[in-house]
C-alpha cells in the first residue's frame, strides 16, 4: 500500500500535485477539512462532538480527528493507498496517524515535502486569490499570519518523518509539470 503525506506551506501547490498523484496511483486523497465537513453536515456522533469543541472556538482534538479519518481508511479498505493532506499538522497527531495505520497493517511510505521560498509563496497566494475569490489568500497580514504558523508548528512535523528516513524534500519551484516529475521520481524511487 502506498501511503503519502504531502506537505508544504500555504500556497506550495499540494492541491494541484494532489490531483496528479492521486490519477497517476490510483489514491484515495483523505483531507481532514473535507472529512470534517462532511461528518458536520452529517451530524455524525464525531460530527457532533467535534462541533462542541469548535462551537466554543477550541481545537478539535487528536483524538475525534483520528476517529474520523480511521473511518475513512476502513471505509476504503481496499484502496491501492492514500495521500493525507492537511494531516498531520504536528508531532503528536504524525505518532497517531502512526499507530492508526499500524493497527490497520500499513505505514507511511514516503513524507512528500514541497519546499518553497517565502516571498514566491506570497505570490502564488495572491494569484490564487484574484482566481479562486479566497479572501484569506488576498490579505497579505493574513498570508503573513499563515506561513508564520506553518512555520512554527507544522514545519517540525518533517523531523518526524526525516528520523524515520521517510522524508524526502522535493524543490517546489518550476513549471508544474516539472514538479510533478520531480515527485513521481521520488516515488517511483521506493
Amino acid at each position: 500500500m502506498l501511503n503519502i503525506v504531502l506537505f508544504g506551506p500555504p500556497g506550495a501547490g499540494k492541491g494541484t500535485q494532489s490531483e496528479r498523484l492521486i490519477e497517476k496511483y490510483d489514491l484515495i486523497h483523505l483531507s481532514t477539512g473535507d472529512i470534517f465537513r462532511t461528518h458536520l453536515k452529517e451530524n455524525t456522533p464525531l460530527g457532533i462532538l467535534a462541533r462542541t469543541f469548535m462551537d466554543v472556538g477550541k481545537l478539535v482534538p487528536d483524538e475525534v480527528t483520528i476517529e474520523m479519518l480511521k473511518a475513512e481508511v476502513v471505509l476504503h479498505s481496499n484502496a491501492k493507498g492514500f495521500i493525507f493532506d492537511g494531516f498531520p499538522r504536528t508531532n503528536a497527531q504524525a505518532e497517531a496517524l502512526d499507530e492508526l495505520l499500524q493497527s490497520l497493517s500499513t505505514e507511511i511510505s514516503i513524507m512528500l515535502s514541497l519546499e518553497v521560498e517565502e516571498e514566491e509563496l506570497k505570490k502564488r497566494l495572491l494569484g490564487r486569490a484574484e482566481v479562486s475569490g479566497r479572501t484569506d489568500d488576498a490579505d497579505p497580514v493574513i498570508i503573513e499570519r499563515r506561513i508564520s504558523i506553518y512555520n512554527k508548528d507544522t514545519a517540525p512535523v518533517k523531523a518526524f518523518y526525516q528520523a524515520q528516513n521517510k522524508l524526502t524534500a522535493i524543490q517546489g519551484t518550476g513549471t508544474i509539470d516539472e514538479i510533478t516529475h520531480r515527485l513521481f521520481t521520488a516515488i517511483d524511487a521506493l
